[in-house]
C-alpha cells in the first residue's frame, strides 16, 4: 500500500474507509459509479469482467480501478455474492450540492451472503439464512437469522445416546475416529436449515471435524466472528436489550445458554453489517430438534424431497409436485413443512382437519387460491421497510397485498377446522395502515424515491402548491410559443428544453433576421440559433427551484410514510406468517383433489398400514407406464423387518421410497397417495440408497456406503423408518453379504426400527425362518424364455433369482456379451459354485460358515481330486494315518 499521507483527499477517504473494512470489497462511490481500487480493483475485474485500468490516487501513486454504474449495482453484488464474496458499500451521505468541500463518504452497508434484504440477490422459494454457532459448556447453540423476513430461531441440536447394553455395530466410520454425536447433530441440523453463510464462534471455528463436515455438507462461506463485542453486556443482556424485554423467559430459551451465545453473536454481525437500518426481527422462536420428524442429508437427498438426486434440479423433486402455493411467503413455508414433519399427532391431525375441510370445501379453496395470487412477499416487503430500503413500488405491493384482507378474513366465517379459525384470528386488522397507503401513494411510481412522481395529490397541501407553481409554469412556456410565433412572424420557432442549458427558443438561420432584440443569444447549432429571454428566464428559474424543492418535500414525505409504515411491522409479519400457512393449507387441499390422495390416520401406534400406495413423483412422471400400486404393513410384531428381492429395474427402489414418502407426507400434514393409509408416527427416516463415491475427500463407493450404514446404526430408534436399497455392493460378495446379514440382525435385535431392506444377497430370505419379526416380499416377474416383463406387484416370498442377464439385454448390452454371460452363469450353477456363500436355514442367529466365492477357477486340484478318491469307511486307522501324511506332503510342496 502506498504512504496514504500522500493521497488526495478523496483516496484519504477511501483508505479510511478500507482500513475499518480490510477483508472485503469496498464499493466507492464517485459520481454515477461505484468504483473499486488497487487488489479490490483487480479481483473485481477478474469476477466481473470489468475492464481494468488505473486512476492517480496521489504524487507519484496509481492505483488499479475498475467501476460499475450505481444503478446497475445489485446485479454486480449478485455475481460477487454467488462467487464468496462480501463487499462493503460506501455511499455518498451528504448532497454533493450542498456540501462544502469534499462530499462526505461512508460505508453504509456490508453485503454478505447471509444478510441479504434486496430482492433481486434473493431465491424467491427459499429462505436466506445466517446461522451462527456458538458453544457453552460442551453445548452447541444454533441461531438462524433470516434478515430478509424477520425469522429468528433457535435451538441447542440434541444427539441421541445409544441405549447401554446394545452392541456396537463393526462399521467403517468417517476419518480415523468416530464423529463426535454432537457434532453430527449440528451438522444434521445445519444442512436441513441450509444456510448462505454460517458464522462461527472463534472456539468453534478452531474444531477442525465440524470445519471439515460443515464444508462439505454446505458449500457456503463461512465466516469466523470478532470476540464478544457486546462491551459489558452478557449475551442474553444484549439480545434483552435489542427485543426491549426484561428477559428471556418469554422466548423460551432463557435456560440455552449455547443458543443465547449464537444468537447475541448473529446479531452483533447484523449491526455491523447493516449499519444504515437494522432490519426488523419480529422476536425469538425456540424450537427443539426432538419436536420433528429428523431427516438427514443423506436421506433428504436419497428422497428427492427438494432437489433430484443425478441433476441437483427442483424440477422432478417431491417439492416441486406438491408446491402449488400462491405466494412467495406459502412456498418457503411448504418447503418447512416439509422437511420438518411434525411428532405430535394432535398438531398432524390439527393440520390434516384443515385440509380435509378445503377439499369438502372447494369454493373457500378457490376463493382463497385467488385472492392470494393477489398477494405479494409480505414478509420480505416488511423487513425493507424496516431497513429503510423499500422504493415506492414495494409500499404499493404491500398496499395492494393489504387490500385484499377483507375478503381473505370474510371467507374463514363459515370455516369450522380450528386451526383454520386460529389463522384467521391472526389476520391484523389493518385497514387504517391500508388507508394510508391509498392516500399517499401514486398507482406507478417510478423506482427512484429522488425523482418525485412518488406521492399522490391531495396527500400534502405544500406538495400540490409546488406542483401548482410547477405545472402553471410549465403551461406558461407551452403557451409562449404561440405568442412569440405570432409576435415575431417566425412559424418555425420553437420552445424547447435539455438538462445542460434549461429552456431556450429556437430559430433556423434562415429567420434569424426577424429575431427581435430582446432575445440573447444561448447556443448556436448547425441549422439553428437558441435563445433565452428574459420572461423565459424568470420562469425557467421558478419551475426548476419548485421541481427541485418539490423532489425534496416528495423524498421527506415518503420516507416519513416509509418509517410509520414500519411501525406496523409486527402486525405485518404476524399477517405474512398466516397467510403463509394459509397458503400451504390450500395448496395441499389443491393437489389432494387432483391427484386423488386420501386423509392419512396418524397416530402414537407402531404400525406403518398402507393399502394401495403410490410414489407421488413417479405416478406424475411424463411418459411413464401407467403405475402399479402396492400394499404395507410394518409393525414391531410379525413384519418389523421386510426384505425385499427382485430384479434391477422391477420398482424395487420406488416402492421403498414410496413408502418413506407417504410417511413423511402424512406427518407434515398432507394427503397421501394411497386408498387408505394408517400411519404410527416416526422420529427419523433413514435412507441407504444407491452407490456413488465422494473424490473429494477420498472416500469410495464403499466407504460412503458404510458410513451412512454407520449413521443409521447409531441414531436410528425403535420409533425409526429404515431405507435400505442395497449392503455391501461396493465389496467382494462374501465381506458383502456378511456385512447384510450383520446390519439385517442388529436392527431387528437392538434398534427394534421398521424397515424395508431392499437386496440382490437372496441368502437373507433365510432370515424370516430365523426371526418371527422378519417378512420376505418379491417384485413378480413374467418370463417368456430369456424375457422378462416387470409387473411392478409386491407379493410375499422371497427369490433366489436376479435376472441381471435379461436386464443387461434390455439396457442395450451386446449380444456376444449377454450370450457369453449366460454360458457362464450355466457353468457356474453347474457346478454350484457359492450356493453355500450364506448361512443355512439350520443355522442359529448368527452366520457359522461361509466359503469365498471364486469365480473362473481353473483346473481341478491334484489334492482335491485325490480326496475325493478315499474311502475313509473303508480304511483302517493306518491306512487313513498314511493318506493323511501324504496329502500333507503334497500340500507343503
Amino acid at each position: 500500500m502506498p504512504d496514504p499521507s500522500k493521497f488526495t483527499p478523496v483516496f484519504k477517504q477511501w483508505h479510511e474507509a478500507k482500513q475499518r473494512y480490510p477483508d472485503v470489497l469496498l464499493l466507492f462511490r464517485m459520481g454515477d459509479f461505484y468504483e473499486l481500487f488497487g487488489d479490490d480493483a483487480e479481483i473485481a475485474a477478474r469476477e466481473l469482467e470489468l475492464t481494468l485500468t488505473s486512476r492517480r490516487a496521489g504524487e507519484g501513486i496509481e492505483l488499479a480501478m475498475c467501476g460499475v454504474p450505481y444503478h446497475a449495482i445489485d446485479r454486480y453484488l449478485a455475481t460477487l455474492i454467488r462467487r464468496g464474496y462480501r463487499a462493503a458499500i460506501c455511499d455518498q451521505v451528504e448532497d454533493a450540492s450542498k456540501a462544502k468541500g469534499l462530499v462526505r463518504r461512508d460505508v453504509t452497508r456490508v453485503v454478505t451472503a447471509g444478510t441479504l434484504v434486496e430482492d433481486s440477490l434473493l431465491d424467491t422459494h427459499d429462505h436466506n439464512f445466517l446461522l451462527s454457532i456458538g458453544r457453552e459448556g460442551g453445548r452447541f447453540g444454533l441461531a438462524a437469522v433470516d434478515v430478509s423476513t424477520g425469522d429468528f430461531l433457535v435451538t441447542e441440536p440434541s444427539a441421541r445416546a445409544a441405549p447401554d447394553d446394545a452392541a456396537e455395530p463393526e462399521l467403517p466410520t468417517t476419518g480415523p475416529e468416530r464423529i463426535d454425536p454432537a457434532v453430527a447433530a449440528v451438522v444434521d441440523e445445519a444442512a436441513r436449515l441450509s444456510p448462505t453463510e454460517v458464522l462461527l464462534a472463534p472456539e468453534v471455528a478452531e474444531d477442525e471435524a465440524l470445519r471439515e463436515l460443515l464444508d462439505h455438507n454446505l458449500s457456503v462461506p463461512i465466516t469466523v466472528a470478532e470476540e464478544h463485542r457486546g462491551g459489558f453486556l452478557s449475551p442474553a443482556e444484549q439480545l434483552q436489550e435489542h427485543f426491549g424485554v426484561d428477559s428471556l423467559r418469554g422466548y423460551g430459551c432463557e435456560d440455552m445458554s449455547a443458543a443465547i451465545a449464537a444468537a447475541a453473536q448473529a446479531l452483533e454481525y447484523l449491526k455491523h453489517t447493516h449499519l444504515d437500518g437494522m432490519p426488523h426481527l419480529s422476536g425469538i422462536t425456540t424450537y427443539s430438534t426432538e419436536q420433528f420428524l429428523v431427516i438427514d442429508a443423506a436421506t433428504r437427498r436419497n428422497l428427492e424431497l427438494t432437489a433430484t438426486l443425478r441433476e441437483n434440479r427442483r424440477e422432478g423433486s417431491l417439492l416441486s409436485l406438491l408446491d402449488r402455493t400462491s405466494t412467495a411467503m406459502g412456498g418457503r413455508l411448504l418447503r418447512d413443512w416439509l422437511l420438518q414433519p411434525l411428532l405430535d399427532s394432535a398438531r398432524i391431525s390439527e393440520r390434516l382437519d384443515a385440509v380435509d375441510e378445503l377439499v369438502r370445501d372447494r369454493v373457500t379453496a378457490e376463493d382463497l387460491a385467488s385472492y392470494l395470487r393477489d398477494v405479494y412477499d409480505i414478509e420480505r416487503l416488511t423487513s425493507r421497510v424496516t431497513a429503510a430500503r423499500a422504493n415506492a413500488r414495494d409500499l404499493v405491493a404491500l398496499r395492494d397485498s393489504l387490500r385484499r384482507l377483507p375478503a381473505i378474513r370474510e371467507v374463514f366465517d363459515g370455516c369450522e377446522a380450528e386451526l383454520l379459525s386460529m389463522l384467521q384470528g391472526r389476520i391484523a386488522n389493518l385497514d387504517g395502515l391500508t388507508q394510508l397507503l391509498d392516500g399517499a401513494l401514486r398507482d406507478d411510481p417510478p423506482v427512484q424515491i429522488t425523482e418525485g412522481g412518488i406521492i399522490a395529490s391531495g396527500y400534502s397541501e405544500d406538495l400540490d402548491e409546488l406542483r401548482d407553481i410547477a405545472s402553471g409554469g410549465k403551461r406558461w412556456i407551452a403557451e409562449m410559443e404561440t405568442s412569440e410565433r405570432e409576435r415575431t412572424g417566425i412559424d418555425s420557432l420553437k420552445v424547447g428544453h435539455n438538462k445542460v442549458f434549461g429552456y431556450y427558443l429556437e430559430v433556423t438561420h434562415a429567420n434569424t433576421e426577424r429575431v427581435p432584440e430582446d432575445y440573447e443569444r444561448k447556443q448556436t447549432l448547425t441549422n439553428a440559433e437558441r435563445y433565452i429571454t428574459p420572461e423565459l428566464k424568470e420562469q425557467e428559474s421558478r419551475i426548476l427551484g419548485a421541481e427541485e424543492r418539490m423532489h425534496e418535500l416528495e423524498y421527506e414525505l415518503f420516507c416519513d410514510l416509509r418509517a410509520q409504515v414500519a411501525e406496523y411491522a409486527e402486525s405485518l409479519l404476524r399477517t405474512a406468517r398466516a397467510l403463509a400457512a394459509i397458503d400451504v393449507l390450500v395448496c395441499l387441499a389443491e393437489i389432494a383433489i387432483e391427484y386423488d390422495y386420501v386423509r392419512p390416520e396418524v397416530d402414537g401406534g407402531a404400525e406403518i398400514e398402507i393399502r394401495a400406495g403410490r410414489h407421488p413423483v413417479v405416478e406424475r412422471a411424463p411418459g411413464q407406464e401407467p403405475f402399479v400400486p402396492n400394499d404395507t404393513l410394518l409393525d414391531r410384531d410379525r413384519h418389523q423387518m421386510q426384505i425385499v428381492t427382485g430384479p434391477n429395474m422391477a420398482g424395487k427402489s420406488t416402492y421403498l421410497r414410496q413408502v418413506a414418502l407417504i410417511a413423511l407426507m402424512a406427518q407434515m400434514g398432507s394427503f397421501v397417495p394411497a386408498d387408505s393409509a394408517r400411519i404410527g408416527v416416526v422420529d427419523r427416516i433413514f435412507t441407504r440408497v444407491g452407490a456413488s463415491d465422494d473424490l473429494a475427500t477420498g472416500r469410495s463407493t464403499f466407504m460412503v456406503e458404510m458410513n451412512e450404514t454407520a449413521n443409521i446404526m447409531n441414531n436410528a430408534t425403535a420409533q425409526s423408518l429404515v431405507i435400505l436399497d442395497e449392503i455391501g455392493r461396493g465389496t467382494s460378495t462374501f465381506d458383502g453379504v456378511s456385512i447384510a446379514w450383520a446390519v439385517a440382525e442388529y436392527l431387528i435385535e437392538q434398534i427394534g426400527a421398521k424397515t424395508l431392506f431392499a437386496t440382490h444377497y437372496h441368502h437373507l430370505n433365510e432370515l424370516e425362518s430365523l426371526f418371527d419379526e422378519v417378512q420376505n416380499l418379491k417384485v413378480m416377474v413374467r418370463e417368456e424364455g430369456d424375457h422378462i416383463t416387470f409387473l411392478r406387484r409386491i407379493e410375499p416370498g422371497g427369490t433366489q433369482r436376479s435376472y441381471g442377464i435379461q436386464v443387461a439385454r434390455l439396457a442395450g448390452l451386446p449380444d456376444a456379451v449377454v450370450e457369453r454371460a449366460k454360458e457362464v452363469l450355466h457353468t457356474l450353477e453347474r457346478e454350484d459354485i457359492g450356493t453355500e456363500i450364506g448361512p443355512s436355514q439350520e443355522a442359529a442367529s448368527h452366520v457359522a460358515q461361509t466359503v469365498q466365492l471364486q469365480l473362473f477357477e481353473g483346473a481341478p486340484h491334484p489334492i482335491a481330486e485325490e480326496l475325493k478318491e478315499l474311502d475313509p469307511e473303508n480304511m483302517t486307522p493306518l491306512q487313513a494315518l498314511q493318506a493323511l501324511t501324504r496329502l500333507k506332503e503334497k500340500a507343503e510342496e
